[in-house]
């Protein structure tokens, strides 16, 4: 059972913050992270996003003695999951969008491309920013 002081705060999504922007840095600005996204398809889009989804719910909850059963919900999900989630993606797209990485690095032929290709190094980079995240918010 999640005690009183394991119950999620504003001041978990400030450690989810720190962590997810600490990892999602260095791959933003990553040119290798872009072409591999400008060479996946749709679908590998949707599962590395999922992938993100999963490592994020095994680290709060598998990894460590959190119960979401136990959490305060928005529609039936937890709190704490729905912060990292918004932290794992937002960091790395806020980041991406700050340091004009998609002209950066694509010479896409249209908007509908770049936003596509966008997506998928999103997906890419958020891998490592939940781990990030996920582990500030568990250790701190």
């Amino acid at each position: 059972m999640v005690g009183p002081n394991r119950r999620f705060r504003a001041a978990d999504t400030a450690q989810q913050l720190v962590g997810g922007f600490l990892l999602a840095g260095p791959f933003v600005v990553t040119e290798e992270v872009w072409v591999l996204a400008g060479s996946m398809n749709g679908l590998q889009g949707v599962v590395t996003a999922l992938v993100v989804f999963a490592i994020g719910y095994g680290a709060l909850y598998a990894a460590d003695d959190r119960d979401p059963d136990c959490e305060r919900e928005l529609a039936g999900v937890p709190l704490r999951f729905l912060s990292l989630m918004g932290v794992s993606f937002g960091s790395v797209t806020i980041l991406a969008l700050l340091f004009n990485a998609p002209e950066t690095f694509l010479s896409e032929p249209s908007a509908l491309a770049t936003a596509l290709t966008t997506a998928k190094a999103v997906a890419v980079a958020s891998v490592f920013s939940v781990v990030g995240a996920a582990t500030a918010d568990s250790v701190f």
